[in-house]
């Protein structure tokens, strides 16, 4: 078993994962694998990630040539069959352009392959792709997350379902199956930056996952804050506060920042060029690995440390590395995750507990 630190204050358990957008990833010679090979290799990451005693492994969910994960659950199902602790869900599952009743299905389903390791994060997704593809308009986005989660939170009852919205058909006392074997699938609300979907996750009941990709962490110190404030309002138990953020490990700072700022900055530029932002630059990508900042690249101590930071500052128990970047091989990834489970993991461990 994972040996988990406790939290400083008690409560919920610190626990460390990976988190994934399942980049496409180069060969030696610079050229794009295929998706295929990419997705296989991911499965790999996988098993290698709960081979080094990490606590989860997520896969969050785009619909785009370089980040070519559309199913998450079947990637994360071929994980399932080859490990045996880890904990394996989204990260996140857009559910505003998806059927709540088949993403039930589905992690119900990968609940009962995994024996029990299933969870999701929620979210409404930081990339628009999915709306067109599967025929939902953009002016709805707000109306489709609050009543997709609505839905979400009662098929998690696991019991027969009554409900009626606006964007999909009613349900009437209809039972879904499979039902889980622990009676309530693990489920989180990612949140960027909108306060409301802290507030919704705290009324649901729901852990809170942070997305902080760039800029100071601790500008997020207040969305922890308002989330117990709020569990306590609504009269929901305590929940954990997580972190997701990008980053890369390797022997020493300056192999990490080698190997991954080239591939940060094509794909930052390319995500720049779609949405009409700035790219950044090589201090502004410095400024953000330094203290404070939203990544977290260099050794593993310069990582271990700056996680257990982070998580003070910001009350949290869990921390993801968004580990990968489009182009970034195979290769390093594999460096990257060992050194995260076999060096950071337990340096974090430590420190928490001391």
């Amino acid at each position: 078993m994972t040996n988990r630190a406790p939290s400083p204050a008690g409560g919920h358990p610190i626990t460390l994962g990976l988190d994934t957008f399942g980049d496409v990833t180069d060969d030696a010679q610079g050229r794009p694998l295929s998706h295929g090979e990419t997705i296989r290799n991911l499965v790999a990451e996988g098993v290698l990630a709960d081979q080094v005693g990490l606590d989860h492994f997520a896969i969050g969910e785009h619909h785009t040539d370089w980040m070519p994960l559309s199913a998450a659950d079947v990637v994360l199902a071929a994980i399932a069959s080859r490990t045996s602790r880890i904990r394996l869900g989204s990260g996140v599952t857009v559910i505003s352009s998806d059927d709540p009743v088949r993403v039930y299905q589905r992690y119900a389903t990968l609940d009962a392959v995994s024996n029990g390791r299933a969870e999701l994060i929620l979210g409404r997704g930081s990339s628009t792709e999915s709306f067109p593809l599967f025929g939902y308009d953009l002016g709805d986005y707000d109306i489709l997350f609050e009543e997709k989660v609505n839905l979400f939170a009662e098929l998690r009852k696991e019991k027969p379902v009554s409900w009626s919205g606006r964007t999909r058909p009613a349900l009437e006392d209809q039972p879904v199956y499979p039902y889980s074997e622990s009676g309530a699938i693990p489920t989180w609300i990612g949140v960027g930056g909108n306060p409301e979907s802290v507030v919704r996750a705290a009324r649901y009941g729901f852990p809170l996952m942070l997305a902080i990709i760039g800029g100071p962490t601790a500008r997020f110190a207040p969305f922890g804050q308002l989330f117990r404030q709020a569990l306590e309002k609504f009269g929901q138990p305590d929940q954990p506060v997580g972190v997701h953020s990008p980053g890369h490990v390797a022997a020493t700072d300056e192999q990490a920042v080698d190997e991954f700022w080239p591939y940060y900055e094509k794909a930052i530029r390319k995500v720049a060029q779609q949405r009409g932002f700035r790219a950044p630059t090589f201090e502004q990508f410095m400024h953000d690995v330094g203290t404070g900042g939203a990544l977290f690249v260099g050794s593993p101590e310069t990582v271990a440390q700056k996680i257990v930071t982070t998580l003070r500052e910001l009350g949290a128990h869990r921390f993801d590395l968004k580990y990968g970047m489009d182009g970034l091989p195979h290769e390093a990834l594999m460096t990257n995750i060992e050194l995260f489970g076999t060096k950071v993991a337990p340096r974090v461990r430590e420190l928490m507990a001391s």
